[in-house]
C-alpha cells in the first residue's frame, strides 16, 4: 500500500445513520415537554446531549431541530445561542416565531452573527431599547429601514440619537425617523438641518412648540435673577431660552443700524458678513447661529428667522434677495424655494417659531467649547455620553462646517 497516499474514509455520510435523525428528534422531544412531564435538571442535561449532537449534525438536521424548538415558551439558553449564532436558514425558525427569546440571547445574536440575522431581528415583535441600540450599532440600512418600519420595536434616547446621525448621510431616513412617536424636539431640531423640504415642514408643524407653560412657571424667576445681577450662567442661559422677548434691544445702542429693520433693508443690496453679524445681534443670536441660518440652502430658517424676531413678510424677500437667491424661476414662474419659505413664515407662530429659534441659539453657538470644537474636528464620538444636549446638536450640526467627514 502507497504510505504517501491518503487513507480511504470508510465512514458512511452521516445522512446515513437513521438512528441520528431519530435521536435528534427525540432529544428534541424530550426538550420540549412540558415542565409537568420533565423538571429543569432533565431538560438542562438533555439540551447538553442535543448541543453535542447539534455540533456534527447537518444544516438540515438542525433546522429540523430549531423549528421543533420555536414554539417553546422557554427555550434552554445554551440550546438557543447554539442556533442562533448558527447560519440564517437555521436560526430562522427562532428568530421568526420564537417568542420566548431573551434580551440576552437576541443580543448574542445580533452580536455575533450575520446581517440577515440581524435583519430577522429587527422585524420582531416587542424589541426592547437595548436589543434595538445593538441593532442600530450595525450601522446596516436594511435593518435600520426595518427597524424604523416595526411600531413594536420600543427605541430609547441613545438609539434615536444614533438614528439622527446616521440620518445625516442617509437622508431617506427622515420620513421614518419622524413617524417615530419617540422622537422629541431636540432631536428633531438637529434633522431639521439635513431634512429635504417636506420633512422640514412636518418638524415644524409637529415640534415647533410653545413656551408659554414655561414663562408662567418662571415669570417671577426673572426678577430674581435681574438683582442678582445675571451672574448665574446656569440660570442666565435657561432664562434666556424661555424669555418672550427675542430681539437684543442692547445691541441696537451698538449697532450702526438704527434697527433689525433697518439692518435687513441694507442686507438686500448684498448680504455681507458685517451686516450679517449685525442681524444676528439685533435678533439675539449669536453670529455662529446667524452664519447657519443664512447658508441653509433650504430657505426654512430664514422664515424661522424673520418670524420669531417679528418681521414682516417683505423682510424675509429682502434677506433672500440680499442672499441672492432667485426670486422667479428662468420661465417667470415663481421660485418654488421661495414660495415654501414664504409658507413655512405664513404656517409659523411667531412663539413656536421664537422656541425653535432659541433651541438653534442654545445649542449651536453657547454649547460650542473648545473641547467639544475639537471633538467636532477630530470625529471623536467616543465619549458621547459626556457631552450634554446641545452640545450633541452642535456636533451634528456643525460636523460638516469643521471639516469632519
Amino acid at each position: 500500500m502507497d504510505q504517501s497516499a491518503p487513507l480511504p474514509d470508510d465512514s458512511p455520510p452521516p445522512q446515513r445513520f437513521r438512528a441520528r435523525g431519530a435521536l435528534l428528534r427525540r432529544l428534541a422531544d424530550v426538550v420540549c415537554l412540558p415542565s409537568s412531564r420533565v423538571n429543569a435538571f432533565e431538560r438542562s442535561v438533555t439540551a447538553d446531549l442535543l448541543i453535542e449532537m447539534l455540533r456534527d449534525a447537518s444544516p438540515e438536521e438542525r433546522a429540523r431541530v430549531a423549528r421543533r424548538l420555536a414554539g417553546l415558551s422557554e427555550v434552554p439558553a445554551q440550546l438557543a445561542r447554539l442556533l442562533l449564532r448558527d447560519e440564517v436558514e437555521v436560526a430562522r425558525p427562532l428568530l421568526t416565531d420564537c417568542e420566548s427569546l431573551s434580551d440576552a440571547e437576541l443580543l448574542d445574536c445580533a452580536r455575533m452573527a450575520g446581517s440577515e440575522h440581524r435583519l430577522l431581528i429587527a422585524a420582531r415583535k416587542a424589541l426592547s431599547e437595548v436589543v434595538v441600540e445593538a441593532l442600530v450599532a450595525s450601522g446596516e440600512m436594511p435593518t435600520i429601514d426595518t427597524l424604523l418600519a416595526n411600531r413594536e420595536a420600543r427605541l430609547g434616547h441613545a438609539s434615536l440619537e444614533a438614528l439622527v446621525a446616521i440620518s445625516r448621510e442617509a437622508p431617506h431616513l427622515a420620513p421614518a425617523l419622524l413617524r417615530r412617536p419617540e422622537l422629541r424636539p431636540a432631536q428633531a431640531y438637529v434633522l431639521f438641518w439635513w431634512a429635504d423640504h417636506e420633512a422640514r415642514r412636518t418638524i415644524l408643524q409637529r415640534f415647533a412648540v410653545s413656551r408659554e407653560i414655561l414663562q408662567d412657571a418662571a415669570g417671577d424667576i426673572f426678577p430674581m435673577a435681574a438683582e442678582e445681577g445675571w451672574q448665574d450662567p446656569m440660570s442666565r442661559k435657561a432664562l434666556q431660552f424661555i424669555e418672550r422677548r427675542q430681539r437684543n434691544r442692547a445691541a441696537i445702542e451698538k449697532s450702526p443700524f438704527a434697527s433689525l429693520e433697518a439692518a435687513v433693508s441694507a442686507a438686500q443690496h448684498g448680504m455681507s458678513r458685517e451686516v450679517a453679524e449685525e442681524i444676528s445681534y439685533l435678533s439675539g443670536l449669536k453670529p455662529m447661529t446667524g452664519a447657519k441660518l443664512f447658508t441653509d440652502p433650504g430657505g426654512e430658517a430664514l422664515a424661522i428667522l424673520c418670524k420669531a424676531t417679528g418681521l414682516p413678510r417683505n423682510a424675509l424677500r429682502a434677506l433672500w434677495r440680499g442672499l441672492r437667491r432667485p426670486e422667479t424661476d428662468p420661465d417667470g414662474q415663481p421660485n418654488a424655494a421661495l414660495e415654501r419659505t414664504l409658507l413655512i413664515y405664513d404656517m409659523l407662530a411667531v412663539d413656536r417659531a421664537q422656541t425653535v429659534l432659541r433651541y438653534w441659539n442654545w445649542s449651536l453657538s453657547s454649547a460650542l467649547t473648545p473641547d467639544l470644537l475639537r471633538a467636532i474636528r477630530d470625529g471623536d464620538d467616543s465619549a458621547i455620553d459626556e457631552y450634554s444636549l446641545p452640545q450633541r446638536a452642535a456636533m451634528l450640526a456643525f460636523s460638516k462646517e469643521f471639516g469632519r467627514n
